[in-house]
């Protein structure tokens, strides 16, 4: 039996971080889902210094991913990860247990959660057709199919990917990579009333043992609420 994560995060910051203004512990250990294999996330509010910096190590038997930051750059990280729709660093702040008393702290945390609550800027014009487009190419890719195998899993999960990342950045809702792009895509459902998250999950499925049509439905499905597919006559000017 590992020792209780809240003991140990408390005692890992006393230990490392005397000066901490405020320390947050976030993840599974947090919100109840926690496995075997969960680390502590913490996130330490140091004053103002040079040593911003992400560590992985182990303590007291956690594996701990910690993340050493000042105000300047929790908020550098926030609008960062708010360009990418991937709100990692408002996460962490947002939603973690704080690990010291006092009220330190408050200020950044509560700008971490009304940028979560916000959600992500609307798509523009432009970056939704370059969504659209790529996801026509790839549901041609997928039609073509005409053999299982490692190639044909990888255009399968590449459509999944794409079809959620649209979904969610079309309707203004924060987007992550693994496990976060299902939760987050949940989430959606759960606010709107969707059913993408299943009928995503059930069509991956499908689609790995040959079965792609389930997939392309929900991929049209996605593309039609924002005009179909588009694929002739797209352009796109240079970056330069």
């Amino acid at each position: 039996m590992r020792p209780d994560p809240l003991s140990v995060a408390h005692e890992l910051v006393r230990e490392r971080f005397p000066q901490a203004v405020q320390a947050w512990l976030a993840g599974s250990t947090v919100t109840g889902t926690v496995t075997a294999t969960s680390d502590l996330d913490i996130t330490v509010l140091l004053p103002d210094t040079d040593d911003v910096h992400r560590e992985s190590l182990t303590f007291q038997h956690w594996p701990v991913e910690l993340f050493a930051h000042t105000e300047a750059s929790i908020r550098h990280f926030v609008a960062a990860d708010a360009q990418r729709r991937r709100p990692t660093m408002a996460r962490l702040v947002a939603t973690g247990t704080p690990l010291l008393p006092g009220t330190g702290g408050e200020e950044t945390r509560a700008e971490c959660a009304a940028v979560l609550e916000a959600g992500p800027e609307a798509l523009s014009g432009a970056d939704l057709d370059l969504r659209r487009y790529m996801l026509t190419d790839l549901l041609d890719d997928l039609l073509g199919l005409d053999e299982t195998g490692p190639v044909a899993d990888a255009v399968v999960v590449e459509v999944w990917r794409s079809t959620a990342e649209l979904v969610l950045a079309s309707h203004r809702w924060w987007s992550g990579t693994g496990k976060w792009l299902v939760r987050e895509l949940s989430a959606l459902d759960r606010h709107h009333g969707t059913t993408y998250a299943h009928r995503l999950h059930t069509a991956l499925r499908r689609a790995v043992e040959g079965d792609t049509r389930s997939l392309a439905r929900v991929a049209d499905d996605a593309l039609t609420a924002h005009g179909g597919r588009l694929w002739s006559g797209y352009r796109q000017p240079a970056r330069l």
